[in-house]
């Protein structure tokens, strides 16, 4: 079978023979490969037994260095310099062929031996963290790690940078951030947020002992699986499973799949990891089919991704217009554990201000915080003013510097997240910037629909799907955050929004003027 840019002779076409098919055809080979790694992984962190871990990180490991092989190679870059000449394409595949101009000379700053090593040193951080989180011991999992961060500096110096090692690491999830941004923007949403926490701390602690009651692990699945669904996720195009850090993988946009975890004595674990995976897998469900393995059919950037989940985690699913409608039937779902307790109390004890350890089970306000310590420790990382044994000590010092807390176990101070062990570095800061896009985003909703305020029932949800269809979804790649945040909501990224909802919100929750 021939590719459709080889002759029928086996020699390459000549570059001005190159169509936009060729550049098609080659960019979904590519994803294939890429996809099928990303289709082990899945099954990796699901339903790979103990043993299997190490032949499934070479697999890995080989597609993973295939498909970038694939993509850097000189062909790629000869389709890619013909259809950059010609200007008869339209302006959605002239930004195809840019995008995937720009993403090609990045790779090509990586040999294919660095990827694979890189991606094999990940598989084994990953399998290592496993074990370490297993056992609540650090020490397990810090000589992969080790490796891991090597590898993650000498990215840094192939791909470049201006100011800051970090800052190579940081584009590769949000183009264009840098460690000068995000660190005014911490710096003055730590001044805000602990303005807020402070007046908070003051009041009464609100009662919410019945969201640790015995919740059966059965009954929470399946409440989990209704989730979803009353969100709108189409379970003909993808599927939950559980996994020991939540997460949502997807192979095209009609196979996403998302996991969360089950806590018996914590509803709100598996409740609220369903509606921020949930959150993610809308945004991949509703990408454009026609450009699978293309940069359209891609999501604009990982803090716009996080602010579908936070969107759906926080400004709706922790919202009293949305359990107005869903609480009554989750009484019926538990009803020894909810029976005396209203709606109110219910709403209220979601949303209680609270400093805790684990991060994925913070309240809105001190979540920026865990942020925060993941940013610095991984900027330390790199830059090399942290060393990797060094991080349980640092990590205690932080949460009690930033959070006020003991960190009593690795399990729940530096082992709880998964990110280092999927060699994530640049990731945590868009949790962040995801939740400032969200509230910015659900401000322009609520110009457009007021009464989502009040309410939020299936009619509600059917309109906050299609608004997030036609304002984000359906651009893929062709925005970047600022650009697409600028369009939406006619400026660019703004603190504010964020700290506005939250002292509205929680002045009401607390009966308070917060100031």
């Amino acid at each position: 079978m021939k590719s459709s840019a080889i002759s029928k002779v086996g020699q390459s076409l000549m570059p001005d023979t190159y169509t936009y098919a060729d550049y098609q055809e080659r960019m979904r080979r590519i994803a294939d490969i890429r996809y099928a790694s990303a289709l082990l992984q899945w099954d990796q962190e699901t339903y790979l037994p103990v043993k299997g871990h190490e032949h499934r990180s070479r697999q890995i490991a080989t597609l993973t260095e295939l498909a970038h092989d694939l993509f850097t190679s000189s062909e790629t870059g000869k389709i890619l310099d013909a259809l950059m000449r010609r200007h008869e394409l339209t302006d959605t595949h002239k930004r195809n062929i840019q995008l995937s101009r720009y993403d090609y000379d990045k790779s090509r700053k990586l040999s294919p031996a660095f990827v694979r090593g890189q991606t094999e040193a990940v598989n084994k951080g990953f399998h290592a963290w496993l074990q370490a989180r297993q056992q609540n011991d650090f020490g397990i999992f810090a000589p992969a790690l080790q490796e891991v961060v090597r590898l993650k500096r000498e990215e840094a110096e192939w791909l470049g940078y201006a100011e800051h090692p970090y800052d190579a690491l940081l584009n590769e999830y949000d183009r264009g951030m840098t460690v000068r941004q995000l660190d005014h923007l911490f710096a003055g949403l730590r001044v805000d947020l602990s303005r807020l926490m402070a007046q908070i701390s003051k009041q009464p602690a609100i009662p919410r002992d019945f969201l640790h009651k015995h919740y059966p692990k059965d009954a929470q699945w399946s409440y989990g699986l209704y989730l979803l669904a009353q969100m709108g996720f189409d379970f003909e195009a993808g599927r939950q499973d559980l996994s020991e850090h939540p997460f949502t993988v997807n192979f095209n946009r009609l196979d996403v799949r998302v996991t969360t975890r089950i806590d018996e004595h914590d509803f709100a674990n598996m409740a609220w990891s369903c509606l921020h995976e949930g959150g993610h897998a809308l945004y991949e469900q509703g990408l454009p089919d026609e450009a699978y393995g293309l940069p359209l059919g891609e999501y604009c950037s990982l803090s716009i991704h996080e602010s579908q989940s936070r969107l759906w985690e926080n400004a709706i699913g922790r919202g009293r217009a949305f359990w107005k409608q869903q609480y009554p039937y989750l009484q019926t779902v538990f009803p020894v554990q909810l029976k005396d307790v209203s709606l109110e109390s219910f709403y209220r004890a979601i949303n209680t201000v609270q400093p805790s350890l684990i991060r994925t089970e913070a309240d809105e306000l001190t979540y920026h915080f865990h942020v925060m310590i993941r940013y610095e420790i991984e900027k330390g990382l790199i830059e090399g003013s942290i060393a990797v044994d060094d991080i349980p000590a640092v990590w205690n010092r932080l949460y009690k510097e930033y959070l006020g807390l003991d960190i009593p176990d690795d399990r729940s101070g530096c082992l709880q997240d998964v990110h280092w062990g999927h060699g994530s570095f640049g990731y945590f800061s868009t949790y962040s910037t995801g939740s400032l896009y969200a509230a910015q985003f659900y401000h322009s909703m609520l110009q457009a629909r007021p009464s989502l305020a009040e309410t939020t029932g299936p009619e509600d949800i059917a309109w906050i799907r299609e608004w997030l269809a036609q304002h984000i979804y359906r651009f893929g790649r062709y925005y970047t955050a600022g650009e697409l945040c600028q369009r939406v909501t006619d400026e660019t990224l703004n603190s504010r929004y964020f700290i506005d909802y939250a002292t509205q919100k929680f002045s009401d929750i607390y009966g308070i003027q917060i100031q």
